[in-house]
């Protein structure tokens, strides 16, 4: 990851850190901010880069479902789908009432989907039935023999 994205992407993470406890964290700038970095990684195709930012976010924040949903995407495209069942499991139990843009990134025959968060927690879809959607594809990418 080049020095500059590196040191942004911390400035953010501190500075998120700082802020608040888990309340804040759907509507909390900083965090979109982050959360939409990896994103856009991954709308470009740089997945090993987004899947970085992503792991970086889960030491600080284990329990995001946006993190949690966005690295399971990346897993399923790179074909490791249990890895990526697992992700998705833990982003299912946190994403009631967590509200997300969507926006599908995974072409893998539309294995997954990833999600780009508003900074308006009063936009979007709630995320619990998208994840469970989620769930759905990659179990059936699971169970394709041609994808085994």
């Amino acid at each position: 990851m080049p020095r500059p994205v590196v040191k942004c992407a911390a400035i953010l993470l501190g500075l998120a850190l700082v802020t608040g406890g888990p309340a804040w964290a759907q509507v909390d700038r900083n965090l979109a901010a982050l959360l939409n970095s990896g994103y856009e990684m991954l709308e470009r195709g740089d997945l090993d880069r987004a899947q970085k930012v992503y792991e970086e976010m889960l030491r600080h924040y284990p329990e995001n479902p946006v993190a949690l949903n966005n690295l399971a995407a990346i897993l399923a495209k790179k074909g490791k789908y249990e890895e990526a069942l697992d992700y998705l499991n833990r982003a299912l139990g946190r994403a009631k009432g967590y509200k997300g843009v969507v926006d599908r990134v995974c072409d893998l025959e539309s294995v997954c989907t990833a999600f780009r968060v508003s900074q308006d927690s009063m936009v979007g879809s709630d995320l619990e039935d998208l994840i469970k959607s989620n769930i759905l594809m990659v179990k059936m990418a699971c169970a394709s023999p041609r994808r085994r």
